[in-house]
């Protein structure tokens, strides 16, 4: 799945682990998610697009 987890991310100039320790989770899950070697559940979807006030499909593309 395709994301664009990395460019928001560095919007906000923030680290792998400041986001994880924003959404709960271990730097190595934002890194997998980054690299598409890790589809997040769905609790972890909503809770990235929560915290950049976005919606998911904003974020993830299946395609």
């Amino acid at each position: 799945m395709n994301n664009d987890l990395r460019e928001r991310r560095a919007e906000r100039d923030l680290s792998q682990a400041d986001l994880a320790a924003e959404v709960d989770v271990t730097r190595q899950t934002i890194n997998s998610i980054e690299r598409g070697r890790y589809d997040p559940s769905l609790e972890l979807a909503f809770e990235l697009a929560a915290y950049f006030d976005c919606r998911i499909e904003d974020i993830f593309d299946p395609e």
